[in-house]
Formats: C-alpha cells, sequence, structure tokens
C-alpha cells in the first residue's frame, strides 16, 4: 500500500479533512429509523425536520477548533477573510450517504452552527469514497468502517470515529494524539510483536534504532499538522501534538530519531509500556486520537473521541 505524502493535486493547498455527517452530528435517532423502518420513512422524517438544527456528534469539537485555525491566522496576518489571495490552513469538506434533499438539514445545521463548510457530496446511499480523491481530501474520518477501510487501502489516511466520550473544553488550543506503530510509522515493528513476542521486537528494535521507521498512513497527515503549526508563533501556537505509544525504553529511540530525520517535531511523547492510554489521553486533553489496535481505542473512548485505524497486523482477519 502507498500513503499519500501531498496534496498537490488538491483544489487548494490548504489542509483538507472529509468528514461523514454521522461522525459531524448526532443522526443515531434518525438512523435508528432508517433501521427500523426503511429510506422512506428516514427521508420524510429529515425533511419534516429539516429547519431542526442537529446536534453536535462525537467529531464536531474538533472541526470547530480545525476551523477555528482559519480566524486565528487571518488575524495574525491581519487578512480579510474575503481576500481573495487568503488561503485558509484548513478545509472541512462533507461526504454524506444522504441524498441532496435529505441533506438540506444537514446544510441547514452547519449554517445555524456557523461552521465554514462549503463543499459537499451527497450520495443518496452509495459510498462516498471515490469523492475522497476528487475532493483532495488528506484525512477522511467517518462512521463507517467500510469506506474508512476503502479509503486505507487506497492510500488515504482515514479513521472509523467510535462513540466516544467527549469532554467540552472551553480551551481553543486544537490537541491532536497519534499511536505510532501501523499509524504514524510503518507496521514492521509491530509485525515482529504480534508474530515473535517482546523480547524479539525490543532486541530487533534496538539492532535497528539507527534506522529510521518507514512512514504509516498518517506520516502526511503529521506533516500538514508541522506545517500549520509552523505558520504561528512557537510560544502562542494553537495546536499541540502527541504520541502516545504502549512502546518503552529501549524501543523509544528509534521513534525519537525517526522523527528527527523526517523533520517534525511532537510536543509530547508518552511511552507508557502497555499502560492504558485512556487516562493517560484525558490528562492531555486530546481533541481526537487515533490507533490502530481496538484494546488501545477501547480505553481511549471512555475518554477522549477516539479514531480507529483499521491499518496493519493488527486488523488481519
Amino acid at each position: 500500500m502507498t500513503t499519500q505524502t501531498s496534496s498537490t493535486d488538491s483544489l487548494s493547498p490548504s489542509f483538507v479533512v472529509a468528514i461523514s455527517s454521522r461522525a459531524l452530528f448526532d443522526l443515531d435517532e434518525s438512523h435508528r429509523l432508517f433501521e427500523r423502518e426503511g429510506v422512506e420513512a428516514y427521508s420524510q422524517f429529515q425533511i419534516a425536520h429539516e429547519n431542526d438544527s442537529l446536534r453536535p456528534g462525537i467529531a464536531f469539537p474538533l472541526v470547530k477548533k480545525l476551523l477555528h485555525l482559519n480566524q486565528l491566522s487571518r488575524e495574525l496576518n491581519q487578512a480579510h477573510p474575503d481576500d481573495p489571495q487568503t488561503t485558509p490552513l484548513v478545509e472541512v469538506i462533507l461526504l454524506s450517504r444522504n441524498s441532496g434533499d435529505t441533506g438540506l438539514r444537514i446544510f441547514n445545521s452547519i449554517e445555524n452552527h456557523g461552521l465554514d463548510i462549503v463543499r459537499a457530496a451527497f450520495t443518496n446511499g452509495a459510498s462516498p469514497f471515490a469523492y475522497v480523491e476528487s475532493f483532495g481530501a488528506d484525512l477522511f474520518l467517518s462512521t463507517n468502517p467500510d469506506d474508512v477501510r476503502e479509503a486505507l487501502g487506497a492510500g488515504f489516511a482515514a479513521a472509523t470515529i467510535l462513540p466516544s466520550t467527549v469532554a467540552v473544553s472551553s480551551d481553543s488550543e486544537l490537541r491532536i494524539a497519534f499511536d505510532g506503530d501501523a499509524v504514524l510509522f510503518h507496521d514492521a515493528a509491530e509485525r515482529i510483536y504480534q508474530e515473535q513476542g517482546l523480547e524479539a521486537f525490543a532486541a530487533s528494535e534496538k539492532a535497528a534504532a539507527d534506522r529510521p521507521l518507514s512512514g504509516g498512513p498518517f506520516k502526511p497527515v503529521l506533516s500538514a499538522i508541522h506545517r500549520i503549526q509552523a505558520a504561528f508563533p512557537a510560544e502562542h501556537n494553537p495546536i499541540r501534538t502527541a504520541l502516545v505509544t504502549a512502546r518503552s525504553a529501549p524501543a523509544h529511540k528509534r521513534v525519537i530519531l525517526t522523527l528527527r530525520d523526517w523533520g517534525i517535531r511532537l510536543d509530547e511523547a508518552l511511552f507508557l509500556g502497555g499502560k492504558p492510554k485512556g487516562p493517560f489521553l484525558k490528562a492531555f486533553g486530546a481533541d481526537i486520537f487515533f490507533d490502530d489496535q481496538t484494546e488501545h481505542c477501547d480505553s481511549a473512548s471512555n475518554h477522549v473521541a477516539t479514531g480507529h485505524v483499521p491499518h496493519g497486523v493488527a486488523n488481519r482477519g
């Protein structure tokens, strides 16, 4: 599998995030109606309630903070929002399995919540995956695991947004946390651990400590976030990143040297040696955490919004 390395074919040089309507808004009630009574009842319900704003979904706070970066950038550069020369740092695209007709409620909700989202694709039940590439998305977030797997298989960073406990924060700082192996990095080291055990993994990582790890599906996402961070003063940066990994010493050395080789900094690095990740992510205050293993996602989702990355050896079979 090859991963995206840039957005040179994007509609803009922005960091482009494609998100499903069920990740952005709470559509559980109408989805249950769809499963219970079918598409016609669902359509009638959405049309009847199209002027009723949908409640925020799991990823809503993340999207709000991402879009707020554009305002902060304009203020920093004293740019007018309508200036055609002003390129947003972040663009959010809506991808929805709704039809255009039933999707009107979603667009009304976007407007009512004051979200600057202007591009969307409504596919009337079909997978919206094809439009991830068309919109030049760097990241795809969805509640549909099949769509996410399809995107990952095609080389895009993607994650399934899980039912999670989301703490409401008044802090405008955006905090994003990543797992290492099979997310930021290739899963080669994880394969050794899964197939040969901890001792073999530790020996292999110690022997290869000076060889940088290959990039995983979320390396381009981390690179894009690093570029956005560089647009702001270091002492007043609106983004904070963290690596939260089950690795411990001596396997930490290769990770640190890899990030140095990539020219990417992370604000925090937590080497937990197998301890549950959830409490640490709560302490970090993550707006989103990405991990490939369901065990770690289960721990994380009790504390913060969590995206499962169904990639690598831990997700085979």
